[in-house]
């Protein structure tokens, strides 16, 4: 069986091909325009391929209710052409074949439990931090949804009293994760992108302790068993162990467990299929038909 994968991200589009062992067959990347010249490009790839089945895990938010007219939509994006767009009511449409779909980052937080980082852990977080910061959540080895799906984020954090920008970038709340630490805040701080900083750049201080919040959140409410960082800002090598320690020091003890007292760095760890773990984990949605 061929199986189709779609990462529908912000600034690009990934599709692939998978047999039903997981093997990458074909793969291609087009830029993320306006619905009406990114959508039959898209179509054009997969239909040539003779995919039985399509994955898709796409930038949202996005309706997952299996019982809303409007499941498989993108919603409120900050992206305006794609607002309101039936991503997957058009696919199945334009293909003929059934679709499953998820966030992007809950398809990656999959794809790195099943076979990746976190692999035997049932219970895990996958975030990425780049142009915004977004979080796929397992429980039970499957993505979480709820009202709606994890908007990690979007949490709300406490700034650092030092900090120029002390409010974040994002256009809808104060203070939250994802205006204080994803690439374009580090941009906004310092007039430049986090891949051209001196590592004892202040802004890395910041970014530190923003992370480490992020961390101890998750710990205090999701209990995951491990917590995967990607993304494009976590590239820069060295704030992986400022943030292990700045999230034990943040903790301050109240957690007690050996995986955070004495092996905090197997318990923040990398992804290890970056950068396709996205890819990879809608092929998964699709050849399991996880919904």
């Amino acid at each position: 069986m061929r199986i189709g994968a779609l990462e529908a991200g912000g600034t690009k589009m990934v599709l692939g091909v998978f047999d039903e062992e997981g093997h990458l067959l074909e793969d291609t990347k087009i830029p993320t325009r306006m619905p009406s010249q990114t959508m039959p490009e898209i179509i054009s790839f997969f239909q040539e391929k003779g995919i039985e089945r399509l994955g898709i895990g796409t930038f949202g938010p996005v309706d997952l209710r299996r019982t809303s007219p409007d499941y498989g939509t993108i919603t409120a994006t900050p992206k305006l052409d794609w607002r309101n767009y039936p991503l997957m009511a058009d696919l199945e449409q334009a293909l003929q074949v059934p679709c499953f779909i998820d966030t992007d980052v809950n398809a990656a937080a999959l794809a790195e439990c099943r076979l990746g980082a976190a692999r035997g852990c049932e219970n895990a977080v996958y975030v990425t931090v780049g142009t915004g910061i977004g979080a796929g959540i397992c429980v039970g080895g499957k993505p979480v949804h709820g009202l709606m799906h994890p908007e990690v984020g979007h949490m709300l954090l406490k700034p650092n009293p030092m900090d120029p920008l002390p409010q974040g970038i994002c256009p809808y709340h104060d203070s939250c994760l994802e205006g204080l630490a994803s690439g374009p805040a580090i941009a906004k701080r310092a007039g430049a992108g986090a891949e051209n900083l001196r590592e004892d750049d202040p802004v890395f201080t910041l970014e530190t302790e923003y992370l480490a919040q992020m961390c101890v959140n998750l710990i205090m409410t999701v209990s995951p068993e491990k917590i995967v960082l990607g993304g494009g800002v976590m590239g820069r090598e060295f704030l992986l162990e400022r943030i292990q320690k700045e999230t034990v020091r943040l903790l301050g003890g109240y957690i007690q467990v050996p995986e955070i007292t004495a092996r905090v760095d197997s318990y923040i760890v990398r992804p290890e299929l970056y950068p396709i773990s996205g890819l990879i984990g809608a092929w998964l949605l699709a050849r399991d038909g996880i919904t």
